[in-house]
Protein backbone atom coordinates (compact mmCIF):
# COMPACT_ATOMS: atom_id res chain seq x y z
CA UNK A 1 0.00 0.00 0.00
CA UNK A 2 1.06 3.75 -1.18
CA UNK A 3 2.84 5.88 2.43
CA UNK A 4 1.02 9.38 2.84
CA UNK A 5 4.97 10.59 0.76
CA UNK A 6 4.00 8.40 -2.23
CA UNK A 7 3.09 9.79 -5.55
CA UNK A 8 0.89 7.38 -6.07
CA UNK A 9 -2.27 9.28 -4.83
CA UNK A 10 -1.03 13.04 -6.29
CA UNK A 11 -1.40 11.25 -9.86
CA UNK A 12 -4.48 9.23 -9.54
CA UNK A 13 -5.70 12.67 -8.93
CA UNK A 14 -4.42 13.88 -11.89
CA UNK A 15 -5.68 10.72 -13.71
CA UNK A 16 -9.27 11.73 -12.43
CA UNK A 17 -9.17 15.49 -13.09
CA UNK A 18 -8.10 14.42 -17.03
CA UNK A 19 -10.91 12.06 -17.56
CA UNK A 20 -13.34 14.37 -15.88
CA UNK A 21 -12.57 17.02 -18.61
CA UNK A 22 -13.00 14.36 -21.01
CA UNK A 23 -16.28 13.41 -20.04
CA UNK A 24 -17.27 17.10 -19.16
CA UNK A 25 -16.45 18.00 -22.70
CA UNK A 26 -18.78 15.22 -24.53
CA UNK A 27 -21.64 16.98 -23.39
CA UNK A 28 -20.82 20.58 -21.91
CA UNK A 29 -21.29 21.77 -25.30
CA UNK A 30 -24.73 20.32 -25.78
CA UNK A 31 -26.28 23.49 -23.91
CA UNK A 32 -23.36 25.72 -25.14
CA UNK A 33 -23.83 24.81 -29.28
CA UNK A 34 -27.08 26.76 -29.55
CA UNK A 35 -25.67 30.02 -28.12
CA UNK A 36 -22.31 29.50 -30.43
CA UNK A 37 -24.86 29.28 -33.55
CA UNK A 38 -25.73 32.29 -33.27
CA UNK A 39 -23.33 34.10 -31.80
CA UNK A 40 -20.62 32.66 -35.12
CA UNK A 41 -20.87 33.51 -38.51
CA UNK A 42 -20.40 31.04 -41.07
CA UNK A 43 -22.43 27.80 -42.28
CA UNK A 44 -20.83 24.32 -41.61
CA UNK A 45 -23.43 22.80 -39.56
CA UNK A 46 -23.45 23.44 -35.74
CA UNK A 47 -23.86 19.35 -34.96
CA UNK A 48 -20.60 19.52 -35.94
CA UNK A 49 -18.80 20.66 -33.15
CA UNK A 50 -20.14 17.32 -31.80
CA UNK A 51 -18.83 14.99 -34.87
CA UNK A 52 -15.30 16.88 -35.55
CA UNK A 53 -14.75 16.13 -31.65
CA UNK A 54 -15.48 12.55 -31.65
CA UNK A 55 -14.45 11.66 -35.41
CA UNK A 56 -10.81 12.99 -34.73
CA UNK A 57 -11.12 11.20 -31.12
CA UNK A 58 -12.34 7.69 -33.03
CA UNK A 59 -9.13 7.78 -35.42
CA UNK A 60 -6.22 8.49 -32.79
CA UNK A 61 -7.63 5.96 -30.23
CA UNK A 62 -6.17 2.86 -31.78
CA UNK A 63 -3.13 4.64 -32.88
CA UNK A 64 -2.57 5.99 -29.03
CA UNK A 65 -3.12 2.68 -27.57
CA UNK A 66 -0.46 1.61 -29.85
CA UNK A 67 1.86 3.97 -28.91
CA UNK A 68 1.67 3.34 -25.24
CA UNK A 69 3.22 -0.18 -26.19
CA UNK A 70 5.99 1.10 -27.87
CA UNK A 71 6.95 4.41 -26.16
CA UNK A 72 5.03 3.77 -22.50
CA UNK A 73 1.88 5.35 -21.20
CA UNK A 74 3.66 8.10 -19.29
CA UNK A 75 4.64 9.83 -22.68
CA UNK A 76 1.91 9.32 -24.51
CA UNK A 77 -0.32 10.66 -21.93
CA UNK A 78 1.27 13.58 -21.50
CA UNK A 79 0.94 14.10 -25.54
CA UNK A 80 -2.50 13.79 -25.33
CA UNK A 81 -2.76 16.12 -22.97
CA UNK A 82 -0.54 18.73 -24.47
CA UNK A 83 -3.03 18.38 -28.21
CA UNK A 84 -6.05 18.74 -25.54
CA UNK A 85 -4.72 21.71 -24.65
CA UNK A 86 -3.88 23.30 -27.91
CA UNK A 87 -7.25 22.39 -29.31
CA UNK A 88 -9.21 23.80 -26.26
CA UNK A 89 -6.79 27.26 -26.50
CA UNK A 90 -8.29 27.01 -30.63
CA UNK A 91 -11.65 26.77 -29.40
CA UNK A 92 -11.81 29.38 -27.40
CA UNK A 93 -10.29 31.76 -30.07
CA UNK A 94 -12.59 30.77 -32.78
CA UNK A 95 -14.06 33.49 -34.75
CA UNK A 96 -16.57 31.48 -36.87
CA UNK A 97 -18.25 28.15 -37.56
CA UNK A 98 -15.47 26.86 -39.62
CA UNK A 99 -12.82 27.66 -37.33
CA UNK A 100 -14.45 26.04 -34.26
CA UNK A 101 -15.26 22.85 -35.85
CA UNK A 102 -11.44 22.59 -36.96
CA UNK A 103 -10.32 23.49 -33.56
CA UNK A 104 -12.94 20.87 -31.97
CA UNK A 105 -10.85 18.28 -34.39
CA UNK A 106 -7.47 19.09 -33.04
CA UNK A 107 -9.12 19.09 -29.43
CA UNK A 108 -10.46 15.46 -30.07
CA UNK A 109 -6.56 13.74 -31.23
CA UNK A 110 -6.08 14.75 -27.47
CA UNK A 111 -8.99 14.15 -25.77
CA UNK A 112 -9.43 10.41 -27.99
CA UNK A 113 -6.57 9.47 -25.68
CA UNK A 114 -7.23 10.94 -22.08
CA UNK A 115 -9.95 7.62 -21.49
CA UNK A 116 -7.77 4.67 -22.58
CA UNK A 117 -4.83 6.22 -21.52
CA UNK A 118 -5.93 7.03 -17.83
CA UNK A 119 -7.05 3.97 -17.37
CA UNK A 120 -4.10 1.84 -18.87
CA UNK A 121 -1.99 4.43 -16.24
CA UNK A 122 -3.04 2.59 -13.79
CA UNK A 123 -1.18 -0.15 -14.42
CA UNK A 124 2.04 1.75 -14.01
CA UNK A 125 0.59 2.85 -10.43
CA UNK A 126 -0.66 0.30 -8.77
CA UNK A 127 -0.53 -4.06 -8.71
CA UNK A 128 -2.91 -6.04 -10.81
CA UNK A 129 -5.34 -6.66 -7.32
CA UNK A 130 -5.54 -3.33 -6.32
CA UNK A 131 -6.69 -1.92 -10.15
CA UNK A 132 -9.76 -2.90 -9.98
CA UNK A 133 -11.54 -0.30 -7.80
CA UNK A 134 -9.71 2.43 -8.59
CA UNK A 135 -10.20 1.48 -12.14
CA UNK A 136 -14.06 1.48 -11.28
CA UNK A 137 -13.78 4.64 -9.23
CA UNK A 138 -12.46 6.02 -12.94
CA UNK A 139 -15.57 4.56 -14.19
CA UNK A 140 -18.06 6.37 -11.54
CA UNK A 141 -16.28 9.54 -12.19
CA UNK A 142 -16.73 9.69 -15.92
CA UNK A 143 -19.88 9.44 -15.42
CA UNK A 144 -20.80 11.99 -12.47
CA UNK A 145 -19.06 14.33 -14.87
CA UNK A 146 -21.24 13.71 -17.69
CA UNK A 147 -24.04 14.02 -16.18
CA UNK A 148 -22.94 17.67 -14.92
CA UNK A 149 -21.75 18.66 -18.33
CA UNK A 150 -24.79 20.36 -19.39
CA UNK A 151 -24.86 22.05 -16.10
CA UNK A 152 -21.58 23.25 -16.41
CA UNK A 153 -22.10 24.70 -20.01
CA UNK A 154 -25.46 25.98 -19.11
CA UNK A 155 -23.59 27.93 -16.00
CA UNK A 156 -20.76 29.09 -18.07
CA UNK A 157 -22.61 30.21 -21.03
CA UNK A 158 -24.72 32.52 -18.95
CA UNK A 159 -22.24 33.75 -16.07
CA UNK A 160 -19.27 34.07 -18.71
CA UNK A 161 -19.46 32.97 -22.32
CA UNK A 162 -19.20 29.79 -24.49
CA UNK A 163 -15.15 30.36 -24.79
CA UNK A 164 -14.86 29.37 -21.53
CA UNK A 165 -16.37 26.06 -21.83
CA UNK A 166 -13.02 25.44 -23.75
CA UNK A 167 -10.91 27.95 -21.57
CA UNK A 168 -11.25 26.28 -18.08
CA UNK A 169 -9.91 23.41 -19.38
CA UNK A 170 -6.31 24.91 -20.27
CA UNK A 171 -5.14 25.46 -16.54
CA UNK A 172 -6.63 22.46 -14.95
CA UNK A 173 -5.15 20.41 -17.59
CA UNK A 174 -1.68 22.33 -17.41
CA UNK A 175 -2.07 21.26 -13.79
CA UNK A 176 -2.76 17.56 -14.49
CA UNK A 177 0.29 17.28 -16.72
CA UNK A 178 2.87 18.66 -14.80
CA UNK A 179 1.99 16.65 -11.82
CA UNK A 180 2.14 13.82 -14.11
CA UNK A 181 5.30 14.78 -15.63
CA UNK A 182 6.61 14.02 -12.07
CA UNK A 183 4.96 11.66 -10.63
CA UNK A 184 4.23 8.92 -13.11
CA UNK A 185 6.54 6.06 -13.12
CA UNK A 186 8.83 6.09 -15.95
CA UNK A 187 7.83 4.19 -18.98
CA UNK A 188 9.27 0.63 -19.19
CA UNK A 189 11.07 -0.79 -22.44
CA UNK A 190 8.36 -2.46 -24.69
CA UNK A 191 8.49 -6.40 -24.55
CA UNK A 192 9.66 -7.91 -27.43
CA UNK A 193 6.09 -8.80 -28.88
CA UNK A 194 4.78 -5.47 -28.18
CA UNK A 195 8.15 -3.75 -30.43
CA UNK A 196 6.99 -3.09 -34.02
CA UNK A 197 5.85 0.41 -35.45
CA UNK A 198 2.36 2.19 -35.71
CA UNK A 199 0.41 1.44 -38.99
CA UNK A 200 0.11 4.96 -40.02
CA UNK A 201 -1.12 3.94 -43.69
CA UNK A 202 -4.22 2.22 -41.75
CA UNK A 203 -4.73 5.29 -39.47
CA UNK A 204 -4.59 7.79 -42.09
CA UNK A 205 -7.07 5.31 -44.88
CA UNK A 206 -9.51 5.54 -41.76
CA UNK A 207 -9.03 9.50 -41.30
CA UNK A 208 -9.56 10.00 -45.03
CA UNK A 209 -13.08 7.49 -44.77
CA UNK A 210 -14.60 8.87 -41.89
CA UNK A 211 -13.89 12.45 -43.41
CA UNK A 212 -15.31 11.80 -46.61
CA UNK A 213 -18.48 10.04 -45.35
CA UNK A 214 -19.05 12.71 -43.01
CA UNK A 215 -18.28 15.59 -46.05
CA UNK A 216 -21.27 13.47 -47.86
CA UNK A 217 -23.66 13.66 -45.55
CA UNK A 218 -24.07 17.61 -45.66
CA UNK A 219 -22.17 18.36 -49.02
CA UNK A 220 -25.22 20.65 -50.24
CA UNK A 221 -24.86 23.26 -47.19
CA UNK A 222 -20.44 23.58 -47.60
CA UNK A 223 -20.24 25.11 -50.44
CA UNK A 224 -17.73 22.73 -51.60
CA UNK A 225 -16.85 22.56 -55.32
CA UNK A 226 -19.07 21.42 -58.03
CA UNK A 227 -17.07 18.29 -58.55
CA UNK A 228 -17.12 17.17 -54.97
CA UNK A 229 -20.76 15.82 -55.22
CA UNK A 230 -22.32 13.96 -52.04
CA UNK A 231 -21.74 10.95 -54.42
CA UNK A 232 -18.02 11.11 -55.15
CA UNK A 233 -17.66 11.71 -51.73
CA UNK A 234 -19.28 8.97 -50.38
CA UNK A 235 -17.70 6.75 -53.15
CA UNK A 236 -14.34 7.88 -51.81
CA UNK A 237 -14.99 7.20 -48.11
CA UNK A 238 -16.38 3.55 -49.08
CA UNK A 239 -13.45 2.65 -50.76
CA UNK A 240 -11.10 4.05 -48.17
CA UNK A 241 -12.86 2.16 -45.86
CA UNK A 242 -12.07 -1.14 -47.48
CA UNK A 243 -8.83 -0.14 -47.97
CA UNK A 244 -8.51 0.49 -44.36
CA UNK A 245 -10.10 -2.91 -44.29
CA UNK A 246 -7.83 -4.63 -46.39
CA UNK A 247 -4.65 -2.73 -44.37
CA UNK A 248 -5.68 -4.50 -41.16
CA UNK A 249 -5.88 -7.86 -42.80
CA UNK A 250 -2.17 -8.00 -44.08
CA UNK A 251 -0.30 -5.55 -41.54
CA UNK A 252 2.14 -6.69 -38.98
CA UNK A 253 0.82 -4.71 -36.38
CA UNK A 254 -2.53 -3.69 -36.99
CA UNK A 255 -4.60 -1.10 -35.49
CA UNK A 256 -7.29 -2.96 -35.58
CA UNK A 257 -6.85 -6.66 -35.25
CA UNK A 258 -10.06 -7.86 -37.21
CA UNK A 259 -9.54 -11.36 -35.95
CA UNK A 260 -11.59 -10.13 -32.86
CA UNK A 261 -14.77 -9.80 -34.94
CA UNK A 262 -14.63 -13.76 -35.20
CA UNK A 263 -15.41 -13.80 -32.02
CA UNK A 264 -19.01 -13.74 -31.68
CA UNK A 265 -19.39 -11.93 -28.10
CA UNK A 266 -16.93 -9.40 -28.69
CA UNK A 267 -18.78 -8.46 -32.31
CA UNK A 268 -22.13 -8.15 -30.45
CA UNK A 269 -20.19 -5.92 -27.67
CA UNK A 270 -18.98 -3.74 -30.23
CA UNK A 271 -22.22 -3.35 -32.11
CA UNK A 272 -23.60 -2.43 -29.06
CA UNK A 273 -21.06 0.30 -28.20
CA UNK A 274 -21.76 1.65 -31.79
CA UNK A 275 -25.62 1.77 -31.25
CA UNK A 276 -25.27 3.69 -27.17
CA UNK A 277 -22.93 6.10 -29.54
CA UNK A 278 -26.31 7.02 -31.71
CA UNK A 279 -28.43 7.04 -28.84
CA UNK A 280 -26.95 9.41 -26.34
CA UNK A 281 -26.13 12.00 -28.93
CA UNK A 282 -29.60 11.78 -30.66
CA UNK A 283 -30.19 13.41 -27.19
CA UNK A 284 -27.61 15.29 -26.03
CA UNK A 285 -27.25 17.50 -29.44
CA UNK A 286 -30.54 17.75 -30.65
CA UNK A 287 -32.86 18.23 -26.89
CA UNK A 288 -30.97 21.22 -26.19
CA UNK A 289 -31.44 23.10 -29.04
CA UNK A 290 -35.01 22.14 -29.21
CA UNK A 291 -35.16 23.98 -25.78
CA UNK A 292 -33.41 26.84 -26.17
CA UNK A 293 -34.34 27.90 -29.74
CA UNK A 294 -37.78 26.28 -30.05
CA UNK A 295 -39.05 26.67 -26.14
CA UNK A 296 -37.01 29.91 -25.30
CA UNK A 297 -35.54 28.19 -22.23
CA UNK A 298 -31.94 29.40 -20.98
CA UNK A 299 -28.97 27.53 -21.68
CA UNK A 300 -28.89 26.88 -17.68
CA UNK A 301 -32.95 25.74 -17.77
CA UNK A 302 -32.16 23.38 -20.68
CA UNK A 303 -29.42 21.92 -18.66
CA UNK A 304 -31.84 20.78 -16.08
CA UNK A 305 -33.89 19.05 -18.28
CA UNK A 306 -30.94 17.27 -19.59
CA UNK A 307 -30.33 16.07 -15.99
CA UNK A 308 -32.48 13.09 -15.83
CA UNK A 309 -30.38 11.55 -18.86
CA UNK A 310 -27.32 11.96 -16.71
CA UNK A 311 -28.71 11.00 -13.46
CA UNK A 312 -30.05 7.94 -15.31
CA UNK A 313 -26.77 7.06 -17.10
CA UNK A 314 -24.65 7.27 -13.77
CA UNK A 315 -26.91 5.49 -11.18
CA UNK A 316 -27.95 2.67 -14.05
CA UNK A 317 -24.13 2.65 -14.82
CA UNK A 318 -23.52 2.10 -10.61
CA UNK A 319 -26.29 -0.92 -10.33
CA UNK A 320 -25.03 -2.32 -14.03
CA UNK A 321 -21.81 -2.85 -11.96
CA UNK A 322 -23.18 -4.49 -9.16
CA UNK A 323 -25.53 -6.67 -11.36
CA UNK A 324 -22.28 -8.04 -13.26
CA UNK A 325 -20.58 -8.95 -9.83
CA UNK A 326 -24.18 -10.94 -8.60
CA UNK A 327 -23.60 -12.95 -11.73
CA UNK A 328 -26.32 -11.71 -13.82
CA UNK A 329 -25.93 -12.89 -17.17
CA UNK A 330 -24.76 -9.85 -20.11
CA UNK A 331 -27.02 -10.89 -22.66
CA UNK A 332 -30.46 -10.19 -19.94
CA UNK A 333 -28.22 -6.81 -18.85
CA UNK A 334 -27.99 -5.88 -22.44
CA UNK A 335 -31.36 -6.48 -23.29
CA UNK A 336 -32.98 -4.82 -20.60
CA UNK A 337 -30.57 -2.05 -21.49
CA UNK A 338 -31.90 -1.98 -25.11
CA UNK A 339 -35.55 -2.38 -24.15
CA UNK A 340 -35.14 1.15 -21.59
CA UNK A 341 -33.70 2.63 -24.90
CA UNK A 342 -36.46 2.05 -27.29
CA UNK A 343 -39.04 3.01 -24.56
CA UNK A 344 -37.46 6.21 -24.09
CA UNK A 345 -37.31 7.55 -27.73
CA UNK A 346 -40.72 6.39 -28.41
CA UNK A 347 -41.79 8.43 -25.19
CA UNK A 348 -39.83 11.38 -26.43
CA UNK A 349 -41.10 11.04 -30.07
CA UNK A 350 -44.93 11.59 -28.28
CA UNK A 351 -43.38 14.37 -26.37
CA UNK A 352 -43.01 16.55 -29.12
CA UNK A 353 -45.83 15.58 -30.74
CA UNK A 354 -48.70 15.91 -28.29
CA UNK A 355 -46.88 17.93 -26.17
CA UNK A 356 -44.58 20.67 -27.86
CA UNK A 357 -44.60 23.00 -25.43
CA UNK A 358 -44.23 20.92 -22.41
CA UNK A 359 -40.45 20.52 -21.90
CA UNK A 360 -41.28 18.54 -18.70
CA UNK A 361 -42.55 15.68 -20.70
CA UNK A 362 -39.50 15.80 -22.73
CA UNK A 363 -37.42 16.00 -19.46
CA UNK A 364 -38.98 12.66 -17.70
CA UNK A 365 -39.18 11.01 -21.38
CA UNK A 366 -35.09 11.39 -21.21
CA UNK A 367 -34.70 9.29 -17.55
CA UNK A 368 -34.92 5.39 -19.26
CA UNK A 369 -33.05 7.09 -21.85
CA UNK A 370 -30.06 7.34 -19.45
CA UNK A 371 -31.00 3.84 -17.53
CA UNK A 372 -30.94 2.53 -20.60
CA UNK A 373 -27.19 3.47 -21.39
CA UNK A 374 -26.00 3.44 -17.84
CA UNK A 375 -26.94 -0.35 -18.21
CA UNK A 376 -25.10 -0.90 -21.51
CA UNK A 377 -21.62 0.85 -21.03
CA UNK A 378 -20.33 -1.76 -18.39
CA UNK A 379 -21.49 -4.32 -19.93
CA UNK A 380 -20.08 -3.69 -23.49
CA UNK A 381 -16.76 -3.54 -21.38
CA UNK A 382 -16.90 -6.57 -19.38
CA UNK A 383 -17.65 -8.59 -22.48
CA UNK A 384 -14.68 -6.99 -24.67
CA UNK A 385 -12.44 -8.16 -21.47
CA UNK A 386 -13.45 -11.28 -21.72
CA UNK A 387 -13.58 -12.35 -24.92
CA UNK A 388 -10.44 -10.86 -26.55
CA UNK A 389 -7.08 -12.52 -26.48
CA UNK A 390 -4.34 -11.35 -23.66
CA UNK A 391 -2.18 -10.61 -26.73
CA UNK A 392 -5.09 -8.12 -27.94
CA UNK A 393 -6.58 -7.19 -24.37
CA UNK A 394 -5.30 -3.23 -24.88
CA UNK A 395 -6.79 -2.72 -28.33
CA UNK A 396 -9.86 -4.68 -27.49
CA UNK A 397 -10.46 -2.48 -24.87
CA UNK A 398 -9.79 0.64 -27.09
CA UNK A 399 -12.25 -0.41 -29.89
CA UNK A 400 -15.79 0.02 -28.18
CA UNK A 401 -14.64 3.20 -26.96
CA UNK A 402 -13.83 4.27 -30.82
CA UNK A 403 -16.95 2.56 -31.86
CA UNK A 404 -19.56 4.70 -29.40
CA UNK A 405 -17.21 7.73 -30.79
CA UNK A 406 -17.83 6.64 -34.13
CA UNK A 407 -21.73 6.04 -33.60
CA UNK A 408 -21.86 9.34 -32.43
CA UNK A 409 -20.06 11.45 -34.69
CA UNK A 410 -21.78 9.58 -37.82
CA UNK A 411 -25.24 9.29 -35.88
CA UNK A 412 -25.10 13.17 -35.10
CA UNK A 413 -24.31 14.04 -38.74
CA UNK A 414 -26.63 11.62 -39.99
CA UNK A 415 -29.64 12.75 -37.73
CA UNK A 416 -28.77 16.76 -38.42
CA UNK A 417 -28.97 15.97 -41.91
CA UNK A 418 -32.47 14.24 -41.57
CA UNK A 419 -33.58 16.70 -39.36
CA UNK A 420 -32.61 19.91 -41.72
CA UNK A 421 -34.21 18.12 -44.47
CA UNK A 422 -37.34 17.92 -42.55
CA UNK A 423 -37.39 21.22 -41.34
CA UNK A 424 -37.38 22.65 -44.58
CA UNK A 425 -39.91 20.48 -45.79
CA UNK A 426 -42.20 21.19 -43.45
CA UNK A 427 -42.29 24.76 -42.66
CA UNK A 428 -44.13 26.10 -45.71
CA UNK A 429 -46.69 24.27 -44.17
CA UNK A 430 -46.81 25.68 -40.88
CA UNK A 431 -48.06 29.29 -40.89
CA UNK A 432 -47.83 31.75 -37.80
CA UNK A 433 -44.70 32.69 -35.74
CA UNK A 434 -44.17 29.53 -34.10
CA UNK A 435 -43.38 27.81 -37.61
CA UNK A 436 -39.91 26.58 -37.11
CA UNK A 437 -40.60 25.68 -33.31
CA UNK A 438 -43.45 23.42 -35.15
CA UNK A 439 -41.36 22.33 -37.92
CA UNK A 440 -38.39 20.93 -35.72
CA UNK A 441 -40.82 19.47 -32.98
CA UNK A 442 -41.39 17.17 -36.44
CA UNK A 443 -37.98 16.90 -37.52
CA UNK A 444 -37.28 15.66 -33.87
CA UNK A 445 -39.80 12.48 -34.11
CA UNK A 446 -37.64 11.60 -37.08
CA UNK A 447 -34.53 11.96 -35.17
CA UNK A 448 -35.98 10.28 -32.23
CA UNK A 449 -36.82 7.19 -34.75
CA UNK A 450 -33.14 6.79 -35.76
CA UNK A 451 -32.82 6.19 -31.86
CA UNK A 452 -35.23 3.77 -31.78
CA UNK A 453 -33.43 2.16 -34.59
CA UNK A 454 -29.99 2.49 -32.80
CA UNK A 455 -31.47 0.73 -29.61
CA UNK A 456 -33.33 -2.02 -31.38
CA UNK A 457 -29.84 -3.09 -33.49
CA UNK A 458 -28.29 -3.36 -29.56
CA UNK A 459 -31.38 -5.44 -29.21
CA UNK A 460 -30.37 -7.91 -31.89
CA UNK A 461 -26.78 -7.59 -30.81
CA UNK A 462 -27.13 -8.55 -27.50
CA UNK A 463 -28.53 -12.45 -29.08
CA UNK A 464 -25.16 -13.09 -29.34
CA UNK A 465 -23.63 -12.31 -25.93
CA UNK A 466 -22.93 -14.86 -23.38
CA UNK A 467 -26.98 -16.05 -21.59
CA UNK A 468 -25.23 -17.17 -18.89
CA UNK A 469 -23.91 -15.91 -15.65
CA UNK A 470 -21.19 -13.20 -15.94
CA UNK A 471 -18.37 -14.89 -13.43
CA UNK A 472 -19.23 -18.18 -15.53
CA UNK A 473 -18.58 -16.38 -18.49
CA UNK A 474 -15.78 -14.77 -17.51
CA UNK A 475 -13.94 -18.12 -16.80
Amino acid sequence: MPTPSSPRPAAFGMLVLMLVLAALDQTILSTAAPVMARELPGHWPIAWVFSAYLLAATVVITPYGRLADLWGRKPVLLLAIGLFVLGSLACGAATDLRQIVLARALQGTGGGGLMTLSLLAVADLYPPEQQGPRKALLGATYGVATMFGPLAGGTLVQGLSWHWAFWINVPLAALAAAVLARTLPAPKAPAPAARGTVDLLGALLLALALVALLLATQQARLGLPAWATAGLLAALGVKCALGFLWRQRRARHPLLPLSLFARPAYAAAATIALATGVALYAAVAFVPQYLQAGLQLSPTASAWHLAPLMAGLTLAAVASGRLLRAQWATATLARLASAAMLLAFALMGAAVRWWPDAPLALSVALLPLGAGLGLAFPVVTAVAQRSAPAQHLGVAMAVPVMLRSLGGAFGVALLAALLAHDVAAQLPQLPGPQAWRGAYAHGLQQVFGGGMAAALLAWLASRWLPARRAVAAAG
